[in-house]
């Protein structure tokens, strides 16, 4: 965190959705809408592809429609679908709109198009917030599960309740110490390569991201801030994690841990050698 603050990870201090599109007043409706519509569809995806996309989505005229609820309830979905794959929006054309579209109807006709209704109905406490996205996920169940498809997910809730806090600046969300670390393959490797985890492993990511979220929940408990003693929660490691493996432990050998970054790696003392694989289809460590 606190190379991540100075000097940067290998020089990265600047996350892919830090920058509003053009005309956005960082903290408005549109900024909100903004970083909510396009965290929604954050999944197997290149981040910065993603948010490039996004933006200049929303600096087309012809297709900012798709970041107003409202607009997005009007249009019809093949529509929707054709404007997402115009920049590139969409990686999964019928998936992703799907999802896009879902959660715009969603804060449409339940809350006027303006996520923080939501979140202050909920009193503004992170963990009810999520708890709610995640209500109805069995269809079967619930009518309400096609409500918030993905945004209520393991990895995106929390990340989506990260970014309104950091890059909307929405101050008055309560209880974030209780959510965990959102966990991806770029924050696995990098928490798997600093050592955090250890042993020898073969197997779906799901077992072992919920190790990983275990274990960064205890690492920081106690731990403050350096600046204004703030309590550190693990939702604060999520950038310098991702920018780690980003730009570093993603070049080293899955064999043989030997990494080129090493010697410009503000974290080489701590860097754990060994054989650590980490995809999309699951991991493999001997470390």
């Amino acid at each position: 965190m606190d190379a991540y603050a100075s000097t940067g990870i290998f020089g990265f201090k600047d996350m892919p959705e830090d920058l509003p599109p053009k005309g956005v007043e960082h903290g408005s409706l549109e900024h909100v809408l903004f970083i909510t519509l396009t965290v929604a569809i954050d999944y197997q995806r290149d981040a910065t592809v993603l948010w490039d996309a996004s933006r200049r989505s929303y600096e087309d005229t012809e297709t900012r429609y798709l970041f107003d609820p409202r607009l997005v309830h009007e249009a019809r979905a093949a529509k929707v679908l054709e404007d997402m794959r115009r920049y590139g929006l969409s990686k999964k054309p019928k998936k992703d709109a799907w999802i896009w579209r879902t959660v715009a109807v969603t804060f449409h006709k339940k809350w006027g198009g303006d996520p923080r209704r939501m979140l202050e109905h909920l009193d503004w406490d992170a963990p009810r917030v999520l708890a709610s996205l995640r209500d109805g996920r069995h269809a079967e169940r619930n009518k309400q599960a096609l409500d918030f498809p993905y945004l209520g997910g393991k990895k995106i809730g929390p990340l989506w309740l990260r970014m309104l806090r950091d890059n909307v600046g929405i101050s008055k969300l309560r209880n974030m110490d209780q959510v965990d670390l959102p966990i991806d393959v770029h924050v696995a490797r990098a928490t798997l390569c600093l050592g955090v985890i250890r042993g020898k492993y073969e197997g779906d990511l799901e077992t072992a991201y919920e190790k990983m979220r275990r274990a960064w929940a205890e690492a920081v408990r106690g731990l403050r801030h350096k600046k204004d003693e703030r309590q550190v929660i693990a939702l604060d490691l999520d950038e310098a994690l991702w920018g780690l493996s980003r730009y570093g432990c993603t070049h080293r050998n899955v064999e043989t841990g030997a990494c080129p970054k090493f010697d410009q790696c503000p974290m080489r003392e701590l860097c754990w050698r060994g054989s650590i694989q980490v995809g999309s289809s699951g991991i493999k460590m001997d470390s």
